[in-house]
């Protein structure tokens, strides 16, 4: 007695109102599953695959679909050998077991040259101007001598051999003939027989590049310049990678960056933050003044407008924070001493006993 075939349905897991894009994934996924490539020596994955494709070749076939959904299994009985209607191995099997059979089909273009990064330091007067720097780095490029193709000047092209000219070869794997990029010709169908003496055939040699890369005002630490094709030289005359320039500032001696604000440190005398005054601050462009209110406390910060860095984003710049500390002086004479000792005498008699005020211990907040 004859074993009875499970329902095609059944060996797809689908619903028999499957659609077409349906059928062909869970196709995919059996023979993903037990395709003999994957199995070798096992039988079982072996009829798995097998009744897989059975079941799918008949249910693509929307004339024989049709029969199995009247009359079954019975109904198919004596027809033609399957793989007829809407089968196309090459469709089903082009995006599944390219990896598995270790090449592409149809014809492979040459492999574009590689995108580059190069590390560019900033100081601060560069990123408030914006600057044009040059820049040096090895990488390669096409050969001078022979244009990028890789052959001698005046060399006959042929076609290849191997291909007759297609850029792929057909090879057979286990149930399947495939079409594979020709690894003769590398796809391009032609070659030609004299390599060129500069590069020896590769189209590309190692040199040294030197750009001048212009980085506008207001960048940022790890923003990047991207500068379309002046990366690796592409395969054979391919097209180039990109070059990417990326921005890393420098430290700086007297500012410290937040954003587009800048910060510094500003010594000031006592008498200076008690009675009120000014002083001259650094800046990106050149010294500045800052005005100091009187009775401004040691970390007050105090803010002076449109001194800080410009943005990519917008026009506006931000702002330099000036954070005020007092200066101790040094090496005080005796009547320096005496006068000291007299006005902390005179500020203890009209002084209550108070808590520290929250500006002494934190700053004021900018102003």
């Amino acid at each position: 007695m004859t074993q009875s075939k499970t329902d095609y349905y059944e060996v797809l897991s689908v619903s028999r109102d499957a659609s077409p894009d349906e059928l062909k994934k869970a196709f995919r996924r059996l023979a993903m599953k037990y395709h003999p490539d994957r199995n070798p020596g096992d039988p079982q994955a072996e009829e798995r695959f097998k009744e897989a494709k059975e079941a799918f070749d008949v249910l693509s076939d929307p004339e024989r679909r049709g029969i199995y959904d009247r009359f079954g299994h019975a109904g198919l009985a004596g027809s033609a050998g399957f793989g007829g209607g809407g089968f196309d191995p090459n469709e089903i099997f082009g995006d599944l077991f390219g990896s598995i059979f270790g090449g592409t089909f149809g014809q492979r273009a040459p492999a574009g040259g590689r995108d580059l990064i190069y590390r560019l330091e900033l100081d601060l007067e560069q990123v408030v101007t914006g600057a044009s720097v040059p820049v040096e780095f090895d990488t390669l490029v096409a050969c001078e001598a022979c244009h990028g193709s890789g052959s001698a000047p005046g060399a006959k092209t042929e076609r290849c051999p191997d291909c007759h000219g297609q850029g792929e070869v057909r090879i057979q794997q286990g149930f399947f003939t495939l079409r594979q990029t020709c690894p003769r010709c590398e796809g391009r169908g032609t070659f030609k027989r004299a390599d060129c003496r500069e590069c020896r055939g590769a189209g590309r040699i190692r040199s040294r590049r030197r750009l001048e890369v212009k980085v506008p005002a207001g960048v940022d630490e790890g923003d990047r310049i991207r500068l379309t094709g002046q990366g690796e030289a592409g395969d054979h005359g391919a097209a180039a990678g990109d070059l990417y320039v990326e921005i890393h500032l420098r430290p700086h001696a007297r500012l410290r960056r937040e954003g587009a604000d800048l910060y510094c440190e500003v010594p000031v005398s006592f008498v200076t933050l008690a009675l009120g005054g000014s002083t001259r601050v650094f800046a990106l462009e050149g010294s500045q003044n800052l005005d100091i209110p009187p009775e401004t406390q040691s970390g007050s910060i105090l803010r002076l407008k449109g001194l800080g860095l410009p943005t990519l984003k917008s026009r506006r710049r931000g702002d330099l924070l000036c954070r005020v500390n007092v200066e101790i002086p040094v090496g005080l004479r005796a009547e320096q001493v005496r006068l000291l000792k007299e006005f902390q005498s005179s500020v203890e008699q009209h002084t209550k006993e108070r808590e520290p005020h929250v500006s002494k211990m934190f700053g004021k907040r900018p102003v």
